[in-house]
């Protein structure tokens, strides 16, 4: 999570960053998208595999541990398989979709800004979280 405060020089150029950064993440969502289908179509196929193998071998699906180390706060999996991605991909995707949501939910509380008019001599300071606009100072300059 980054916290930054950046100067506008006014509202149209608020609501143009914004937008931008809307757009983005839905470029971003869509490409996430996109290899979530792959990976879950071969994830499936994976599991179709290892089933038919096991129940020819006469054997119960044991349950994979993971493989998993952390070090830190850093997790590390070892012999990652098409469900370790597909996993990591879903997790990305929910946050993308969050972002967006967000996103779109300041720019709508932004609307009110469009009817400001000319605003000559008054800065913005926008206080951001993420790119989100969360406070905006008004400052005479």
């Amino acid at each position: 999570m980054v916290v930054e405060i950046k100067e506008y020089d006014s509202a149209e150029e608020i609501a143009r960053a914004l937008d931008r950064e809307i757009s983005e993440t839905k470029s971003t969502l869509g490409e996430y998208l996109r290899r979530l289908d792959e990976i879950r179509a071969l994830a499936e196929k994976s599991k179709k595999i290892r089933d038919v193998v096991m129940k020819l071998a006469g054997k119960k699906a044991i349950s994979e541990s993971l493989g998993e180390i952390t070090i830190g706060n850093l997790s590390i999996v070892l012999d990652a398989n098409p469900f370790h991605e597909l996993t990591a991909i879903e997790e990305v995707v929910r946050s993308q979709q969050e972002r967006l949501l967000v996103l779109q939910k300041a720019r709508e509380a932004l609307k009110w800004m469009d009817q400001l008019g000319d605003t000559e001599g008054l800065k913005y300071l926008v206080l951001e979280n993420d790119g989100v606009p969360e406070r905006i100072l008004f400052k005479i300059s």
